[in-house]
């Protein structure tokens, strides 16, 4: 991975209203909040994407480009949800397949077979709640004939939302799509955890320097210890030694961002600090999900913060509408 990489965007879809109860499964990397009273309160590469991709530029001042992971189909691929609707609090498997629309007989899609490894994968898939106080990052299985699966338990009833990453073999740029899971059970709505930027998990703690910044890329470094000591013998975890995805609270436009720099590359070390740089594509309330591997297991750590302000926002147009810098 080359130094500087951007921060690559996606978004799902507005969230829906459940009347009912719903939830999901374990993932490699478990973060699930503790409840608390209502009343309290996207390509991968550093290159730019084509529009809907998910790019470095995707969300941020762009607005007739169509987010990544907002849709469940996009550029020819479909995401078959086979598994839409589990219990919560119960081992179950999801199954799903990427779909290449009118590659199979009589016209009909046929099931993506053959993937570009990325981050030490073929797939990456993450699993959040509407709420944001679950998150699962899954490594799913992938069956000979496209079906990919993995084991599932989430703590929570509600709804979810599910988003597969991946690149197909042959295609220029990699893309992220995005689909509903409803998990039954009784439902209790959540706010979004308060803001923090200091988190325990596991023994270590976590803490984040740096803020993010609405249209404009900014430095975030978390640094991690454990029993008061700088952690400096981080593992690698998905080809670096760290892995950030940010969700918006709201409507889940995803960011994922990678360190600035990689395992083996002569600069960057192990700890205690992991740098990203990172590029909010709005002003408003974010999650950010840390995963670091140490002592061979990989942990999580969440963050809550605010990137900007409506003013702020209302600001920088204003200054580009003066400067002549969208055209139309």
């Amino acid at each position: 991975m080359n130094t500087g990489l951007k921060i690559t965007a996606f978004a799902a879809a507005v969230a829906a209203t459940f009347g009912t109860a719903y939830g999901v499964g374990q993932g490699v990397d478990p973060v699930t909040a503790e409840k608390k009273p209502a009343s309290e309160h996207g390509g991968h590469t550093g290159e730019k994407e084509e529009p809907g991709g998910g790019g470095a530029d995707a969300g941020a001042g762009h607005a007739d480009a169509v987010p990544g992971g907002l849709q469940i189909s996009e550029r020819g691929y479909t995401l078959d949800l086979k598994t839409s609707r589990i219990d919560a609090e119960k081992r179950e498997e999801l199954r799903f397949a990427v779909v290449k629309d009118g590659a199979g007989k009589d016209g009909r899609g046929k099931n993506v077979t053959a993937y570009e490894t990325e981050h030490d994968k073929e797939l990456h898939l993450i699993v959040a709640s509407r709420d944001l106080t679950t998150y699962r990052h899954l490594h799913p299985t992938r069956a000979a004939d496209g079906t990919w699966s993995t084991p599932v338990e989430l703590p929570e009833a509600g709804g979810y939302r599910v988003f597969a990453d991946f690149k197909p073999e042959g295609a220029k740029e990699g893309l992220t799509l995005g689909a509903d899971l409803a998990v039954a059970g009784k439902y209790e709505p959540k706010s979004l955890p308060e803001h923090n930027t200091k988190a325990s998990v596991d023994g270590y703690e976590v803490s984040l320097d740096g803020e993010l910044k609405p249209g404009k890329s900014a430095d975030l470094t978390l640094n991690v210890a454990k029993n008061g000591k700088p952690v400096t013998d981080l593992q690698p975890y998905l080809g670096s030694y760290g892995h950030l995805v940010a969700l918006r609270s709201g409507d889940l436009a995803y960011l994922h961002v990678h360190p600035t720099g990689e395992p083996g590359d002569g600069r960057t070390k192990p700890g205690p600090g992991v740098s990203f740089a990172a590029t909010a594509p709005s002003p408003g309330s974010y999650r950010l999900f840390l995963d670091f591997k140490h002592e061979g297991k990989v942990r999580t750590a969440a963050f809550t913060v605010t990137a900007g302000s409506a003013g702020e926002a209302a600001s920088e147009h204003d200054d580009a509408s003066e400067s002549g810098e969208h055209g139309h």
